[in-house]
């Protein structure tokens, strides 16, 4: 597989815009694809492709819409992009539910290589190339990939095979959406308790409430945010969602108390 083959990440938001910039910056033929037009990507727009061309000249995708229902529309529904003829990689970034990697696999084309490649590190992470991967796949695949996980991140977990990465990736994002809910509660009664968030924030990193969440707040875009369904805040609770499905464990209690808790945010000023 030759890595100078064209590249389309489909869904640039606040994750998959800066990775296909980082994939150009490292002299990939990286373009980008959303349904958005393409003037909302500003400098990016000259290389934002429409859906005609994905299907034309996409050799490897890499997707890396919101949800199922964005994903199912990007392959097989409205965009269709798995009915390329050129295609021939599928590296899956988006966070879903386990139980949909077979089902990927057994709809995509005979033939088509498949990646599951989820990530860790929020927006800030993938603007600074650090992002870290959960990968399943083949092994050989992965070594030959490995030069674009590169580009765009700096830890790389190989997890098995194809749907490995996306299983951990639920547990992990399981685990950081508690710690979020967890962190943002400890934050909004450190006030009536007389304390200062800066402290308080100093105190965890340095002892066992010490969280990736609580240690970058300043630094996380959507550290202070209240839920939305429509941004960062608003997926996490859809990832534990994934994860209890995943798992076939839809009412467990740590799992809904942390949706519930996420759905009561509202938002907190940075100081």
């Amino acid at each position: 597989m030759a890595l100078s083959k064209n590249i389309t990440v489909a869904g640039c938001g606040r994750m998959g815009l800066p990775m296909a910039r980082a994939l150009r910056a490292a002299g990939f033929a990286a373009r980008g694809f959303d349904i958005r037009p393409p003037a909302a990507f500003g400098d990016f727009a000259m290389h934002m492709i429409d859906v005609a061309t994905m299907r034309a000249e996409t050799e490897i995708l890499i997707t890396v819409v919101r949800d199922a229902a964005e994903t199912e529309a990007l392959l097989f529904s409205d965009q269709a992009a798995l009915s390329g003829p050129p295609l021939t990689t599928l590296i899956v970034s988006s966070t879903l539910s386990p139980r949909l990697l077979p089902e990927i696999a057994a709809r995509a084309p005979t033939g088509l290589t498949l990646i599951d490649a989820p990530m860790s590190g929020a927006q800030v992470a993938a603007e600074e190339r650090r992002l870290s991967f959960m990968l399943g796949g083949d092994q050989a695949t992965l070594d030959r990939l490995q030069p674009l996980f590169a580009a765009m991140g700096a830890a790389y977990h190989r997890m098995g095979g194809f749907g490995a990465g996306m299983a951990a990736k639920v547990l992990n994002n399981y685990v950081a959406a508690a710690s979020v809910a967890s962190v943002r509660q400890a934050l909004e009664w450190a006030g009536p308790l007389g304390l200062d968030r800066e402290r308080l924030l100093k105190l965890m990193h340095d002892s066992s409430g010490q969280t990736w969440f609580g240690s970058n707040f300043e630094r996380i875009e959507f550290a202070g945010d209240g839920y939305q369904a429509d941004n960062t805040i608003g997926i996490l609770p859809k990832d534990v969602a994934a994860a209890l499905d995943g798992v076939g464990a839809p009412d467990d209690p740590v799992g809904r108390a942390v949706i519930e808790r996420l759905k009561r945010l509202t938002p907190l000023e940075k100081e």
